[in-house]
């Protein structure tokens, strides 16, 4: 209770939660109130996911590369790829009450969260250092399997290259893999010497922060939108549907019990045991950064394959109403978690 009660009383903790409510709740007001049009939410998604987030995944690793950062970044990008291995492979448990179309879709809904869009910008808000950094580089596997085994789940067709380009032209995704390679390779790219005496600094030329200070000034500016823009849209969305109808679905409510607690608490327990026996450890920031992402509602491309492909639509639009709703909550609960399991040295 008495570690609960700490973080509860941390004004970080509290400024960025309320942070998260408050501009939700603003973005809800003004679609209800018709202060903005029914076409706001997506209008601010677009520029989310084409503008914000691409600038926020660049701008996180403008910054000195230290050992470890660097372990850890590299596990946070490994450890992607196992851990939709392992939520694929658990995915399968639904067989056991669920079949066909809605199987499918509880294996799909389950397994790809609203990472990027609803879990960066508030890992973003607790961990403005390295939270960003190593956020997108644990997503890189999420945007590979989204748009290859997500596209196969929905469909029953066999994966394209309209996929491949998918994934490899995403904003997000060319952002993250150029910052991460200036990071990465920092010290071997041609250095400059910027100043003279106590004040100098030497480093790679394409250290924009550094040598085009200007430049990232404007990057930095339009990374900052991601949370804001993300936390309006989802309200705006939320005005939108019906949340007294989505309620009544039995299956909406099994669903949003394994993504926001069941399927975060599994991935929280394979991290420990990782970092117990050495594999893939990551530390507070990291592991905060997965139980966040897992305990994100579903994603809307996965929302979109299950209408496009008739995999029980309506289900799916209601599993992500409410399941919205319900992760701020289960988002706040997971932080508490973290923060006392990292005041104990567990993280």
């Amino acid at each position: 209770m008495e570690i609960i009660l700490k973080v509860l009383s941390d004004t970080a903790f509290l400024g960025a939660i309320f942070s998260t409510i408050s501009i939700i709740l603003l973005g809800y007001y003004l679609r209800k109130s018709n202060k903005v049009t029914e076409h706001a939410p997506k209008s601010l998604t677009a520029v989310l996911l084409n503008v914000a987030l691409p600038a926020l995944a660049f701008q996180a690793f403008m910054t000195d590369i230290k050992d470890e950062t660097f372990t850890v970044g590299l596990n946070s990008f490994i450890f992607g790829f196992v851990a939709y291995i392992i939520l694929i492979l658990i995915s399968y448990a639904y067989a056991v009450k669920y079949k066909g179309a809605k199987l499918d879709a509880m294996r799909g809904l389950t397994i790809f969260g609203s990472t990027t869009f609803f879990g960066i910008p508030i890992i973003t808000a607790f961990f403005p250092q390295d939270g960003a950094l190593y956020a997108n580089l644990f997503n890189i596997a999420y945007r590979v399997f989204l748009y290859s085994f997500g596209f196969i789940l929905f469909s029953g067709l066999k994966f394209d290259k309209k996929n491949l380009k998918q994934i490899l032209l995403n904003p997000i995704i060319i952002a993250t893999f150029i910052g991460f390679l200036i990071w990465m390779f920092q010290a071997s790219l041609p250095q400059v010497t910027i100043g003279a005496g106590d004040k100098a600094w030497t480093g790679a030329f394409l250290r924009l922060d550094k040598t085009a200070p200007w430049f990232m000034k404007a990057v930095s500016y339009l990374a900052s939108l991601s949370s804001p823009l993300a936390w309006l849209a989802i309200g705006m969305t939320l005005a939108q549907i019906s949340l007294k109808d989505a309620v009544k679905d039995a299956s909406v409510w099994v669903y949003s019990a394994v993504k926001l607690l069941i399927m975060p608490a599994i991935m929280l327990l394979v991290m420990i045991l990782f970092k117990n026996i050495g594999f893939l450890p990551l530390n507070y920031v990291a592991a905060t950064g997965v139980v966040i992402m897992m305990a994100t509602p579903p994603a809307t491309v996965a929302v979109s394959y299950a209408i496009n492909f008739d995999k029980e639509a309506l289900f799916s639009s209601n599993a992500s109403l409410v399941a919205t709703v319900l992760a701020i909550v289960a988002i706040i609960f997971w932080i508490i978690v973290m923060s006392a399991l990292n005041s104990v040295g567990i993280f």
